[in-house]
């Protein structure tokens, strides 16, 4: 029986299945013969071991990573010799505690663990975990056994990851390498995180055209990562080398916009009394990533797009003209082809900047995604919050895909943290911290979870004031829910608001909204 296990598990690592697939098959095999709850094989990066592939476990674990400092069981079992058993009654917490699939409540103790070390050219490079709710269901597993089943694994994660190292090197791509295995522990930046399609596809179109040195438009709604495709697109990039810098057009008053792009000369104005090189001379030989683009003023769309035709900068105050190179990368939430129609944007310059697009769909069009994301930014709250592991109960999980995300990411990013930190007040450090649906406090929805923005703020305003004052008081309340769905951005909110810009932070002032 055991070497008939063995031969099915051995012949599916072999396959031309992706690493994920394989693992998750091999590690399905082993569940139907020896029935435990859960099981994962955990790669080692750094400090911290993140999941390959896993059954039994809730989809959020993709997203997760597991410090080995915080990890007793997992620690030990990296440094072990080989397979160790962990009794029923350790006092070692076990980090799936509450992400098992069977698990309605988010409450359950795992009571049966073994965690066998992956060792490949003399290294351990993770870990095989098996656990169970049932003391005795993994009675009938003995160590010699899951030796052999391990070494299998290891060395199919070890080809795994020395061929896509080989192939990274060949194709010069270091770089990538570096964004896709580092340490998730620091801000989601430079990788775009995701298991649904539509990410995959993006992911394959950002390789593809970082290799070049064409301008890229990003677009999507405010949120969903135009930021982090395009340091992604630089972090494979022959640029990767150089400087990256970050212009936000939207946020450049339009009288030191100019200066700001292409600096000026001594004496070009009143205060100029030394030269200024502006954010192009910069970025010589490097990236320019101009976050909302169709905020640039009109004025200034010719100059940009004389840089994107010939690399010729022309600072303020003189004629004499200076030579770039500089890659651009551009992003909007504006849809620039109707801007470009009601002659808020030039044509010419669309269609330069537009050469290769990348739009990011919201998050709402790709459920897939939100169990990793919400992992991820699990564990990034706990980090920073310093509790326990957190977890979500079912209706909290519910709720998050019901949710209708105006914001996207961003917005589930600050939820979660918000969530995380009511759920974890008062209690003991250490302990696994459980997220209900009220801990989430999600704005009022209407059917289907489409977010209603006014739902809230008419929730919330109070009835016992003069129709003058409750029209202010709302007016003032929509204002600000609107800004942090937007993250601030004015520009952004005004568009929402169908108002003027300027009308829009007047309107703010006189109603005692604070602006920054």
């Amino acid at each position: 029986m055991m070497t008939e296990i063995l031969r099915q598990v051995t012949k599916t690592l072999s396959n031309e299945a992706s690493l994920e697939t394989r693992l998750h098959t091999a590690l399905t095999i082993l569940q139907d013969r020896f029935h435990y709850d859960a099981a994962a094989v955990l790669y080692k990066q750094g400090n911290a071991l993140v999941p390959l592939a896993a059954v039994g476990l809730l989809a959020e674990l993709s997203g997760r990573r597991f410090v080995l400092a915080d990890e007793p069981r997992l620690q030990q079992g990296l440094a072990a010799d080989g397979p160790i058993r962990f009794a029923p009654d350790s006092p070692l917490h076990d980090p799936y505690d509450g992400l098992l699939t069977n698990d309605k409540t988010a409450t359950s103790r795992v009571h049966a663990c073994w965690v066998i070390p992956l060792c490949a050219e003399g290294a351990t490079i993770g870990v095989l975990t098996l656990d169970s709710q049932d003391p005795g269901a993994l009675d009938a597993l003995d160590r010699d056994f899951l030796d052999v089943v391990a070494a299998v694994i290891a060395s199919a994660v070890y080809a795994a990851m020395t061929a896509d190292a080989m192939k990274a090197q060949r194709e010069h791509q270091q770089t990538m390498v570096h964004f896709v295995r580092r340490d998730l522990g620091e801000r989601l930046g430079d990788e775009f995180l995701g298991v649904s399609s539509v990410v995959q596809r993006i992911r394959s179109e950002i390789t593809m055209v970082a290799k070049t040195d064409l301008p890229v438009l990003i677009t999507g709604e405010t949120g969903t990562g135009k930021e982090v495709v395009a340091r992604a697109i630089y972090g494979q990039s022959a640029r990767r080398g150089n400087v990256m810098l970050h212009l936000n057009c939207a946020a450049l008053p339009e009288a030191i916009a100019e200066d700001e792009l292409f600096g000026h000369v001594r004496g070009s104005f009143t205060g100029a009394e030394r030269e200024r090189p502006g954010k192009f001379e910069a970025a010589d030989g490097g990236t320019l990533f101009l976050d909302e683009i169709g905020e640039l003023p009109l004025s200034l769309q010719p100059k940009l797009l004389r840089v994107l035709q010939s690399g010729e900068i022309q600072r303020v105050g003189t004629d004499h003209t200076r030579q770039v190179d500089v890659r651009i990368i551009a992003a909007t939430n504006r849809k620039l082809d109707v801007e470009v129609e009601s002659g808020r944007f030039r044509a010419d310059l669309y269609h330069r900047l537009a050469v290769f697009s990348l739009t990011i769909p919201p998050l709402r069009e790709r459920q897939e995604d939100i169990d990793l994301y919400c992992g991820y930014f699990l564990d990034k709250a706990r980090m920073r919050l310093g509790t326990g592991p957190l977890r979500l109960d079912s209706e909290a999980r519910v709720a998050l895909h019901e949710y209708g995300w105006p914001g996207n990411v961003r917005e589930l990013e600050h939820i979660l943290l918000r969530a995380a930190l009511c759920a974890a007040k008062g209690g003991p450090r250490g302990d696994s911290v459980i997220i209900s649906v009220g801990d989430l406090a999600l704005p009022g929805t209407l059917g289907h979870g489409v977010s209603d923005p006014l739902s809230t703020v008419l929730l919330e305003s109070p009835s016992n004031k003069s129709l003058r004052d409750a029209t202010d008081e709302f007016q003032r309340r929509l204002i600000v829910v609107t800004l942090e769905r937007n993250d601030g951005n004015w520009s952004a909110a005004a568009r929402e608001l169908d108002l003027d810009r300027a009308n829009l932070r007047r309107l703010a002032q006189r109603l005692g909204v604070q602006i920054q």
